[in-house]
């Protein structure tokens, strides 16, 4: 199993000028995040706009994923579905095809239909019953609460349930309650949300972040650092990254990591699909300028 720590980015999907899927351009997406240090690579997450795709594509993009990486990092592959059947056999496809982890948020749909805590904790004890560790994703678009008693049933009950991605609301004093109420049980508790919390997060316990794919080997070091007890260093580090990290939070969401991939010639088209609307041109502009003072590898990796 891999170490639950350090940086792992979710991978956007390029798509071309007319929509479709940029089977190429995929794969030059995972070997820019690799070579921009990334511990391990999310796929399918919301970042990856895993809303705008069908089945089918999910199918191919994960075998695709899967079989070029091909172990040189660890991949966690996202499968969150309303229906725990379609859950389940999801997580039975990355377990087959050699990933590393599922994550998953709480069963949802639309505004109204949302799991109990009773049905929430039951999917994951289906899924954890494939065998595969989940990475339980804590996030606003599901609208279901997951308070941190329910977390640390389902980390001492569901064997494996191992990974917790905070990214709600106050991230960092929740994941001092779910470090302190869970103790050994919580295994591996993330920071998310593209590095915006990061630093309190950090500070409050978590030990790795699932970030965007935009500035990968620019963040790495605060985590770096602070795992090394240099926190005056990593606070310098984070201070350095922060307008682009808000920028990117704030303004951009998961249209910036294409756009800076775009730019630095690593996908042809930084398009989504419609009704996902473009970046303004200020917007991206601002984007990019912010991120190329930090001179990243990505804006610099297909030129």
């Amino acid at each position: 199993m891999p170490a639950w720590e350090g940086i792992w980015p979710v991978a956007p999907t390029p798509f071309d000028t007319d929509g479709r899927v940029d089977i190429a351009g995929m794969g030059r997406v995972l070997d820019c995040m690799i070579d921009q240090g990334a511990t391990g690579i999310c796929i399918l997450a919301n970042f990856s706009e895993q809303f705008l795709l069908s089945d089918e594509e999910r199918l191919t993009l994960t075998r695709l994923s899967l079989e070029h990486v091909a172990g040189r990092v660890p991949v966690i592959v996202t499968i969150s579905h309303f229906a725990t059947p379609i859950a389940v056999a999801r997580a039975r496809l990355a377990r087959d095809l050699g990933a590393a982890a599922v994550m998953m948020m709480a069963p949802y749909h639309g505004a109204t239909m949302r799991g109990t805590p009773q049905q929430t904790f039951e999917q994951f004890a289906a899924v954890g019953a494939v065998g595969i560790p989940i990475m339980v994703q804590d996030a606003p678009m599901s609208g279901v609460e997951l308070p941190v008693p329910l977390l640390v049933r389902m980390a001492r009950e569901i064997e494996m349930v191992k990974l917790f991605k905070i990214e709600c609301p106050q991230a960092a004093a929740k994941l001092r309650a779910l470090i302190a109420e869970g103790g050994e049980a919580i295994e591996a508790p993330m920071d998310g949300e593209e590095a915006i919390t990061l630093l309190a997060d950090l500070d409050a316990g978590a030990t790795g972040s699932m970030t965007s794919a935009s500035i990968v080997d620019q963040i790495r070091p605060v985590l770096s650092l602070w795992a090394a007890g240099e926190r005056d260093a990593a606070t310098d580090a984070y201070a350095r990254v922060l307008p682009f990290v808000n920028h990117e939070n704030r303004q951009c969401g998961f249209r910036a990591a294409k756009a800076l991939m775009m730019e630095g010639g690593v996908i042809a088209s930084d398009a989504c699909r419609h009704p996902v609307l473009p970046l303004h041109p200020a917007t991206r502009a601002m984007a990019i300028d912010l991120a190329r003072r930090l001179d990243p590898i990505v804006l610099r990796w297909g030129k």
